[in-house]
């Protein structure tokens, strides 16, 4: 009988064009479920007793450009050569591979990891040596054999590919899932027999989806082989950036979102300081990565900075304040949209008040506002677009320029309240303001002056 179905098993192959010398040296394992001891789920990271971090599994942090992920990468290398982690490598200091494609050691990676207070002796460089050419990439699958040995005569428990793209093997097609499978499952099968976590950087598609599993560039595969994604972006409104647990397969999918902020750092070196960042926690975010992709935070960051310009000056031409229905109409006569405007109201330092009953809000100037990603907002900006044009009456809701309600120079402002000193917001002397001063003498500055 059972010389009858291997002959009929033959007859398939032969039929399919794989004659008997050809065929793979293949058998089937069975192993009795009651045969498997179970296991509870090792955490390299654990979060206040959340895991987020398996050990023995493949974890992508994915991201734009500039949003950190690469420095998340050092921080972790950092916490597990130091064993700080908590998790089940903490008070452990494990080794770590680094595998960096893109950047230079010398004047990038090494800086970098000094300045995330990694101990260098533990961070090992890895690459891949060929008889012929010499040095060349790491190669996925093809070099897991040398990676997995390696891993485990130096007791590695964390291994960063970055970016993990460009560790795939030539001849796959980044783009299909089963071709990234031939590559991601095997890397994910060797993370379990060694029980090191491999840590992929990868990048954010073009695309304008709110998921950041599914925008990470590549095939399907790049979300679903990894048992831990990590999303990172900026929160501009918040002036911080923000990591969110976008998978997590082995433990809670509802973990909160992180801030953090990249913090530069000075480095001494033999031939002078390097200048890194460094990643820092800074807590729990009220923003997820999801919502700051829904609202488009990253794509129009120009558009907000160049509004809070605009904003500044609009309001110092009408005295430091305006009524907020005519500061909109003005903004959307100059192709501002109200969305835009509202952003930029932080950074420029103007909030939102009550002019009194029945009459809606204004906007004002309140203080000076620092953007921990650009330079401070001058006190006196250079012209705006609208204060460039000709004063027309009534024009973009103003009265006048810098005429006031009643006609008379800058002392008033559209509401009929006394003009503003532009810094410390206290009523203008009405002589300063028909001199066309915009700020009391106790906080002129010749040196911002305009």
């Amino acid at each position: 009988m059972r010389d009858d179905i291997d002959a009929q098993a033959l007859a398939i192959l032969e039929s399919n064009g794989i004659k008997e010398e050809q065929q793979p040296a293949r058998t089937l394992r069975l192993t009795r479920a009651s045969d498997i001891e179970p296991e509870p789920v090792v955490w390299a990271w654990l979060d206040e007793g959340e895991g987020r971090v398996p050990a023995g599994a493949l974890t992508v942090a994915a991201g734009r450009e500039g949003t950190g992920k690469s420095s998340f990468g050092m921080w972790m290398a950092a916490q597990i050569t130091r064993g700080n982690l908590p998790g089940n490598f903490h008070g452990r200091p494990r080794a770590v591979f680094y595998v960096a494609v893109e950047d230079s050691w010398k004047q990038t990676i090494v800086p970098r990891l000094i300045g995330a207070g990694a101990d260098l002796d533990l961070v090992y460089r890895v690459e891949a040596v060929e008889a012929e050419y010499g040095e060349t990439t790491l190669s996925l699958p093809q070099d897991n054999s040398l990676m997995e040995k390696a891993i485990a005569e130096h007791d590695v428990a964390l291994v960063v590919l970055d970016p993990l793209m460009s560790c795939i093997g030539k001849g796959i097609d980044t783009h299909r899932e089963r071709d990234v499978r031939t590559a991601l499952d095997p890397l994910a099968r060797m993370a379990d027999r060694t029980g090191a976590v491999l840590l992929g950087i990868a990048h954010f598609n073009k695309g304008s989806g709110t998921d950041p599993a599914s925008l990470i560039t590549g095939s399907g595969a790049f979300k679903n082989v990894p048992r831990a994604v990590f999303g990172f972006a900026r929160d501009d409104d918040n002036e911080c950036r923000v990591m969110t647990q976008a998978k997590n397969s082995l433990g809670r999918a509802d973990l909160p979102s992180l801030s953090y902020n990249i913090l530069s750092t000075e480095v001494p070196t033999r031939t002078g300081i390097a200048y890194v960042g460094r990643f820092v926690f800074t807590g729990q975010s009220s923003r997820s990565v999801d919502e700051i992709l829904a609202a488009g935070y990253e794509t129009d960051r120009g558009d907000r900075d160049d509004a809070a310009e605009w904003l500044r000056g609009y309001l110092m031409d009408q005295g430091g304040e305006a009524p907020a229905k005519d500061v909109k109409k003005a903004a959307a006569a100059d192709d501002i949209s109200e969305r835009t405007l509202q952003r930029a109201m932080r950074k420029a330092g103007v909030v939102s008040a009550r002019a009194g009953f029945g009459k809606g809000a204004v906007w004002r100037i309140e203080a000076l506002t620092t953007d921990t990603q650009s330079d401070p907002v001058p006190a006196v900006p250079p012209q705006s677009r609208q204060s460039r044009q000709p004063s027309d009456p009534g024009a973009n809701g103003a009265t006048g320029g810098a005429n006031g309600a009643d006609g008379d120079p800058a002392s008033q402002t559209v509401t009929g309240e006394p003009a503003r000193c532009a810094v410390c917001t206290d009523p203008l002397d009405p002589l300063h303001a028909a001199n066309g001063e915009s700020t009391c003498p106790s906080c002129f500055d010749p040196l911002n002056r305009a």
